[in-house]
């Protein structure tokens, strides 16, 4: 009983949704069966898209340079940077809620406030593949000055978002969590929760909330190359053992 409700305590606004769910159901079946279908549809999309950008986000804390985030997306890039972010956002693939962790992913890294507003606004406005069809629907002209006053008004939204929010005023999250009594650690941001890592060293590595977790620090030779087979495998490059 107390893990059913730690685990509705921990879920409270998919409880929330469930029991609106299930009181629509009680009142009119027929609404209820149509909202479920349409949430069912977006679940699917998400599980569609999301994987693929669990990885791209991986990819860009574990492997790209702090320093190449700051000098292309950071707060003093300058032009380059806001044209470099109004074309990442223009050429994006998917729905706008992939940008999300895309954007917290360059964020940590570095990237400005107002280079993220731009990324976030173009992808959701200003996709190439969607001028194509307002051109196609609503006149070629139409889509170039909706796109040129766009344009100016994403610019001029990112310049006083840098003003109003700070890099501090957003939480960054627990990017690592370390062993007390030992170097062994591993960066949760990076790491996919494919859990090949428990398996390898599940002496001194387990999932909790799909994520790795260190157990306990390596105590022993043979820990210690389990240890090391992990990191090597770790799709993420996640753990991290200062020993090594």
């Amino acid at each position: 009983m107390i893990k059913i409700k730690q685990t509705v305590h921990n879920n409270r606004l998919l409880t929330v949704v469930i029991l609106i769910y299930m009181v629509l159901a009680v009142i009119n079946p027929d609404k209820a069966g149509q909202a479920l279908n349409g949430s069912l549809y977006y679940v699917k999309e998400m599980l569609m898209i999301m994987p693929v950008i669990l990885v791209l986000t991986s990819l860009i804390t574990a492997w790209v340079p702090r320093k190449t985030i700051e000098n292309s997306f950071g707060s003093g890039s300058g032009v380059k940077g806001s044209i470099l972010s109004f074309l990442l956002g223009s050429f994006s693939a998917g729905p706008i809620y992939a940008a999300f962790p895309v954007c917290k992913s360059l964020l940590n890294k570095g990237a400005g406030i107002s280079n993220i507003v731009i990324i976030l606004s173009t992808w959701a406005v200003i996709k190439v593949p969607m001028l194509l069809n307002e051109a196609k629907f609503l006149s070629l002209k139409f889509m170039i000055m909706r796109w040129i006053l766009t344009t100016v008004s994403i610019f001029l939204m990112g310049f006083i978002m840098s003003k109003l929010i700070k890099a501090d005023d957003i939480p960054t999250g627990q990017l690592e969590e370390k062993e007390k009594n030992g170097d062994l650690s591993i960066n949760s941001a990076c790491c996919m929760g494919c859990g090949l890592c428990t398996k390898i060293a599940p002496y001194n590595l387990g999932m909790e909330s799909k994520k790795a977790v260190v157990l306990q620090s390596v105590c022993s030779e043979a820990q210690q190359i389990q240890v090391l087979e992990a990191m090597e495998k770790c799709p993420a490059k996640a753990i991290r053992n200062k020993v090594s």
